[in-house]
């Protein structure tokens, strides 16, 4: 189709701006859920010490109609997940600061800073920062949940980690450890 054709064939389209915004906003909103926009700016979040892995939950379940949770991993040389399966959502790893090295499915890498990588539901996958510096790491979780698993776990009395606790909260979520 030619340019010219194409502009032509957009005029109709025109008319959707005779819609109110308001009623518009309301049916778009009925159709996705009831989720509004956010901003969250750098130094603000949830912090939660998960273990070790410094998390600040930047989005939630709540914020998204349950879509994604994202969180920000500020984590110490030598701390990491060991292997895991997520029977309920897939995860994004995206590595701005440091090396992480991450194992998907037997395969190990090692992600550098704006290296990116998704771990699907079903497959085990683990990771831990690896050489002499923190590392800091975007992880996306789709859809939502698991940071009500990872509040359970923060919330668990200081001290040693029990793990029999944590494996079980973690079961209560679909994540099973593997070895």
């Amino acid at each position: 189709m030619k340019r010219q054709n194409f502009l032509k064939s957009l005029s109709g389209l025109s008319l959707l701006t005779l819609i109110p915004q308001t009623a518009f906003s309301k049916t778009w909103s009925k159709l996705t859920g009831d989720s509004n926009p956010k901003i969250v700016r750098n130094n603000k979040g949830n912090l939660l010490n998960v273990i070790g892995d410094i998390q600040t939950h930047k989005l939630g379940g709540s914020d998204t109609n349950n879509q994604i949770v994202e969180w920000v991993d500020d984590v110490e040389p030598g701390v990491g997940i060991p292997p895991h399966i997520h029977t309920k959502e897939d995860e994004i790893f995206r590595v701005i600061k440091g090396q992480i090295e991450i194992t998907i499915d037997g395969k190990t890498t090692i992600l550098e800073t704006g290296d990116i990588a998704f771990a699907p539901k079903n497959i085990p996958h683990s990771w831990k920062v690896v050489g002499t510096e923190k590392a800091k790491m975007i992880t996306s979780a789709f859809p939502s949940g698991i940071e009500l698993m990872f509040k359970e776990i923060a919330d668990l009395p200081s001290g040693p980690p029990d793990f029999k606790k944590i494996t079980e909260i973690c079961g209560q979520y679909g994540i099973t450890f593997t070895t």
